[in-house]
């Protein structure tokens, strides 16, 4: 005779950057067990595969591509997935640094907040359209989670900006035509970010300093030495680490 099989519940969630509305189940405990190896291991990029496919198993919406998703999107995903699957609050450790006649404090202080209640910042400023010039312009995408992949394998940071950057392009406009980045060869995207001056590719960093990004704000007191702590959570890494 079969042993029962265990019901799961199903939830659902709506991606803030792309707006995709997804179904979702809780990951089994075997998909936690090579979650949880992948972590030991220490490694980003093994890390980064072993989320891709967790999200891949437990998406029941059809026709989502994790790899096409926002990087975002797949961040806040992956941080609701894991809240429906072992628990909504988590505790980290932070290091008092506040200094008591000289000395710093050095306390390791208890953190427990709820995944739940992570929001996405939005920078007012933001936006993905950049002047370059009087008449040229470049609209950017929100990085896709498959760039991750494709830097990867970058040894220095100008080459992942600059790999980071042609993987987000989506237009470039002259004030005449729209010359769009799937339509046009990588080696002249390539040579098109070449081109600029230091000041308007300063432009386009801006827009991948200024993504929105996972925030939360925790109030704390040490309770060694007494100093109130407003400690800002960002990025997936640092809501468990």
């Amino acid at each position: 005779m079969a042993l029962p099989r265990i019901d799961t519940p199903i939830y659902e969630l709506r991606l803030p950057l792309s707006g995709r509305l997804i179904k979702f189940r809780p990951f089994l405990v075997k998909e936690q067990k090579n979650l949880m190896m992948a972590i030991e291991a220490d490694d980003k990029e093994t890390i980064e595969r072993n989320i891709k496919q967790v999200l891949h198993n437990c998406t029941l919406t059809e026709n989502i591509v994790i790899d096409n998703l926002p990087v975002l999107d797949v961040e806040y995903y992956f941080l609701n997935l894991r809240a429906r699957s072992v628990g909504e609050v988590v505790e980290n450790k932070y290091v008092c640094n506040n200094e008591v006649d000289g000395v710093k404090c050095g306390n390791k202080m208890d953190v427990k907040f709820n995944l739940l209640d992570i929001e996405v910042e939005t920078n007012p400023n933001f936006s993905d359209i950049i002047e370059l010039t009087d008449t040229i312009s470049i609209k950017l995408r929100y990085p896709e989670f498959s760039v991750m992949e494709r830097v990867s394998d970058k040894n220095n940071t100008v080459d992942l900006a600059f790999r980071m950057i042609v993987d987000s392009i989506d237009y470039v406009y002259d004030g005449d035509q729209y010359y769009y980045a799937q339509e046009t060869p990588e080696k002249e995207l390539i040579e098109f970010i070449e081109s600029l001056n230091a000041q308007q590719f300063e432009k386009i960093e801006k827009f991948f300093e200024n993504l929105p990004k996972l925030n939360k704000r925790v109030e704390i007191k040490c309770d060694k030495c007494g100093y109130d702590h407003s400690i800002t959570v960002e990025g997936l890494e640092n809501f468990f680490g």
